[in-house]
């Protein structure tokens, strides 16, 4: 780790770069970013999940462009919220921004923040609910309300249930036990009307005076709690059971996700299928109720008279499993975990529109700079805009894609591939993402994959360099070695 942050640290004066200039026209569009923590990608109806209700999303999905291959690209720490709201904002690579994330505050202060260059652009920036950013959102944003925690608080009844025998002291609605409902009112309803407020205000905003809102909801991360008719939506036993199911994962402590990891520990292992159920059912809630609270805002959005110039972006942080190959939280290199909706809605964005093409959910922050007028990218940003696939879907962006948590676990995904390493044991797993989108079977051992994953571990290597990961897997997989 050290000499990572040593190597990487050179790096780092980049950050400190002159202010871009920024165009004057009156026609820039205002930007209505809405982040979700721990959405999936596969729980949109839309988008193909006939179990779950997301009217709203939907919505945005019919109007809009989807890109349905969108990852985040890993985690230094088990809160892979952290490190996914570093990329975002700041703009740089997993590593990268895990030596940003470990400066000082003032020692950050010649740098700028996403928010910072929106405001530098001249928006008038706005910010409610989930930060989790090692800087300081009064300073980063014009309007601040209700930063909110990585997590609503938990007890002890959210963990381990419901036991195999059905005991569950747990009630996602009753607000005794505290998490969404701490301060009497549910977390994502108070963000929605926070919302609303600041889009009355914007209502007010003079011509040619865009706005950037930066809303970030903490669900459906657990606690995950609803009101009873959303929970009501969905009973435990109507519910399916993901593929891949098992009790346990194999790979748990060798991967850095060990049983006793916060978000392995809401579920009793070994897994049940009740268990699953219930979780899952408890998540779709949630989900649901995050749902209508969107379309509180875009309700709101249409009354100000300003949505025909407003682009909507709705994205989350990182997946979550949930039950998918027995484990419950996002600290794995597996679709379900690494993959999040996003999807835009507005002016010059297609309607109706899905676009396949892998990119990572920090591309947003190039993109909207270029909308805000920011003629040249600085220089320390990694991420690529998006503009160049909304404009033609066969332009170039990423080769592949690189995931990588903590020292534990490596990934690429490339030409219909992906091959996971845990280095530390070590073990190669490899599917077929074409033919097997749930990952469900493991090629890694078939003789005839070895060519596939030699192939893929070279392109892996060079992903390192890219993106300034120094962990050694030559000496781990010599069979992959030339």
């Amino acid at each position: 780790m050290l000499l990572r942050l040593a190597l990487i640290a050179c790096c780092l004066t980049a950050f400190a770069v002159a202010r871009p200039s920024a165009a004057t026209t009156q026609d820039r569009p205002n930007i209505l970013f809405i982040f979700a923590d721990d959405y999936a990608y596969d729980c949109i109806a839309a988008l193909g999940n006939d179990q779950i209700k997301t009217p709203t999303i939907d919505s945005l999905v019919h109007n809009g462009t989807a890109f349905t291959h969108v990852y985040n690209m890993g985690s230094y720490s088990g809160a892979v919220c952290i490190a996914s709201r570093m990329m975002l904002n700041s703009g740089r690579f997993v590593w990268t921004s895990q030596a940003l994330h470990n400066q000082a505050e003032q020692e950050r202060q010649a740098g700028r923040w996403w928010s910072e260059y929106m405001r530098d652009a001249g928006y008038e920036t706005y910010m409610t609910g989930k930060w989790h950013v090692k800087a300081s959102a009064k300073k980063s944003f014009d309007h601040m309300v209700h930063e909110r925690p990585g997590m609503p608080n938990q007890t002890k009844e959210g963990y381990n249930r419901p036991l195999a025998d059905g005991t569950d002291t747990w009630d996602p609605a009753d607000p005794k036990f505290g998490g969404f409902w701490k301060g009497g009112k549910h977390w994502s309803e108070v963000i929605a009307d926070d919302t609303q407020a600041f889009l009355r205000h914007a209502a007010e905003l003079p011509e040619g005076k865009p706005f950037f809102m930066y809303i970030a909801f903490n669900a459906p991360h657990d606690p995950r709690q609803a009101p009873q008719k959303y929970l009501d939506m969905y009973p435990p036993d109507e519910i399916k059971i993901p593929q891949p199911f098992v009790a346990k994962y194999p790979y748990g402590e060798a991967m850095q996700c060990p049983p006793g990891l916060r978000d392995e520990r809401l579920a009793p292992h070994p897994r049940s299928e009740h268990a699953v159920r219930v979780n899952r059912a408890e998540y779709y809630a949630i989900i649901t109720h995050l749902d209508d609270q969107i379309k509180r805002i875009l309700d709101a959005l249409e009354q100000t008279g300003k949505a025909d110039n407003t682009i909507v972006v709705f994205t989350a942080d990182h997946g979550l499993a949930v039950g998918h190959h027995g484990l419950m939280g996002k600290q794995n290199m597996y679709d379900h975990s690494v993959r999040v909706p996003f999807i835009l809605r507005g002016p010059g964005i297609g309607a109706n529109k899905q676009i396949s093409t892998g990119i990572y959910l920090q591309d947003i922050m190039p993109t909207t700079l270029e909308w805000a007028g920011i003629k040249d990218k600085p220089e320390h940003i990694d991420f690529k805009s998006l503009n160049p696939l909304l404009q033609d879907e066969s332009a170039e962006h990423y080769d592949a894609i690189y995931g990588g948590y903590r020292e534990g676990q490596r990934m690429i995904t490339r030409d219909g591939y992906k091959l996971i390493l845990y280095p530390k044991v070590p073990v190669a797993r490899l599917y077929h993402l074409d033919k097997d989108p749930l990952e469900t079977a493991d090629l890694a051992r078939l003789p005839e994959s070895l060519q596939v994953m030699k192939e893929l571990f070279a392109g892996l290597l060079a992903l390192q360099e890219d993106v300034s990961d120094v962990l050694d897997l030559e000496t781990a997989y010599p069979q992959f070695t030339p």
